[in-house]
């Protein structure tokens, strides 16, 4: 998978047989044991660990409520009612899965916008980059099928508002965009059939996020970790073994995330969620504020700022797809916005854009949320189209350190030798 060359050595003769025909133990070891990791990690980094361990945890407890569920517009509501109520530890999965795709997202985006921050978008890491957008992408597509599954009134309405968004496209082609909905519908209306359909998507798509997944990992070893300073590695102090230290501190974060992940779960099971989809769909009552789920709320908020539907679907999927044309975007040698005084503070004020397009989007469409909404909508595009080229250009960086190494334990004078490899080591300033 990369340059870095295994020291794993066989202790038997069946493991020696083995490795010699089929190296997978190896494999392994070479890249999940003594894979070299920059010393200088924060726990920014472990979001990789934790999504790897939410990914699992989706496709697992998805197997099994998929056993109990009914893919049936009669069916359905009363089948996850079921599944919570009488199939053994129902009360235990269902709200696992349920909340476990919060807490995806929520993972997800902090790993994104550690990405940001630390410029792990830039080269030779841009593959990388956007085989993670690529997954964020079928993650959506796959919360969003799922979203229909308990066949609520939050549930219909919004696949039904969702899915006519693709109808604006007959403006570009006549009959491409009606086409395309009744597609998916399966017939003219949103029915039972496009639950069936939604269902098969939404169980499907899981396994393709994990083969990218899987090239996801493989692009970081060909690469290399980022780390905060944005130095590549330069010498063997630079680095330590990835186990056990960064498996250690994977665990320590990926702990603190299930105390959340299980305080939801078992204390607030349906707080993530909506009220309405406590209700039975009903095609013929129209809820009185249509919402996704609190993940596509910025999106949700972009697509209503713009007055045209076209552009509004433009729009919302540019904010997206924008991300996979970062690496070229940002016009600045540094990686790392520790160096970077101006693009910190344009970073910052971009996380704070999105938060208040989450909670824009959670409002009625009507003054003064709308205004809001298009002023946060410029902003946010302007941080990709006017920030990261403009602020390469003219911001003056800080002094970068010369390796790792120096960023964590400070420049060695009066003839000291650098700590070993593992040692304990001051904290990092930042």
């Amino acid at each position: 998978m990369s340059a870095h060359e295994s020291n794993y050595t066989p202790t038997s003769r069946v493991g020696k047989w083995f490795d010699e025909r089929l190296p997978v133990a190896r494999l392994m070891h070479g890249q999940f044991v003594d894979f070299p990791t920059p010393r200088n990690l924060n726990y920014a980094w472990t979001f990789g660990g934790i999504l790897t361990f939410c990914l699992v945890a989706q496709i697992v407890t998805g197997i099994v409520l998929a056993m109990h569920y009914q893919p049936s517009a009669e069916g359905a509501f009363a089948s996850v009612d079921h599944i919570r109520r009488d199939v053994n530890f129902g009360w235990l999965i269902q709200p696992m899965h349920a909340v476990g795709a919060s807490m995806f997202f929520i993972a997800v985006y902090i790993h994104i916008f550690r990405g940001l921050y630390y410029g792990s978008y830039k080269a030779p890491r841009e593959v990388l980059w956007i085989l993670g957008v690529f997954i964020l992408l079928a993650m959506m597509a796959t919360a969003f099928m799922g979203y229909a599954l308990p066949w609520g009134q939050m549930s219909f309405w919004g696949v039904t508002v969702i899915t006519n968004l693709f109808s604006a496209l007959d403006s570009v082609w006549a009959g491409l965009g009606t086409g395309i909905t009744e597609w998916l519908w399966g017939g003219y209306a949103v029915t039972g059939v496009t639950l069936n359909r939604f269902f098969s998507l939404h169980y499907l798509l899981p396994f393709v996020i994990f083969g990218l997944v899987v090239l996801h990992i493989w692009a970081l070893h060909v690469a290399g970790q980022n780390n905060p300073t944005g130095l590549d590695i330069k010498s063997k102090s630079d680095s330590v073994p990835m186990y056990p230290f960064a498996v250690a501190k994977d665990a320590v974060g990926l702990f603190a995330f299930l105390i959340v992940f299980a305080w939801f779960v078992l204390v607030m099971p349906d707080y993530l969620g909506h009220a309405d989809n406590f209700t039975p769909a009903n095609p013929l009552v129209t809820p009185p504020h249509i919402v996704p789920e609190w993940y596509f709320l910025p999106f949700y908020a972009i697509l209503r700022a713009v007055p045209s539907k076209l552009g509004g679907v433009i729009a919302m999927f540019a904010s997206v797809l924008i991300l996979v044309f970062v690496p070229w975007l940002d016009t600045s040698r540094v990686r790392s916005a520790k160096y970077r005084p101006y693009y910190k503070i344009a970073f910052w004020f971009f996380v704070f854009t999105c938060v208040a397009l989450g909670w824009l989007g959670s409002k009625p469409a009507e003054q003064p949320y709308v205004f809001w909404s298009q002023f946060f909508t410029i902003a946010y595009f302007a941080f990709f189209l006017v920030a990261l080229p403009v602020l390469g250009l003219i911001e003056t960086p800080k002094q970068l350190p010369r390796s790792i190494t120096e960023s964590v334990l400070g420049k060695v004078g009066g003839g000291g030798t650098p700590l070993p490899v593992g040692a304990a080591a001051a904290p990092e300033k930042r």
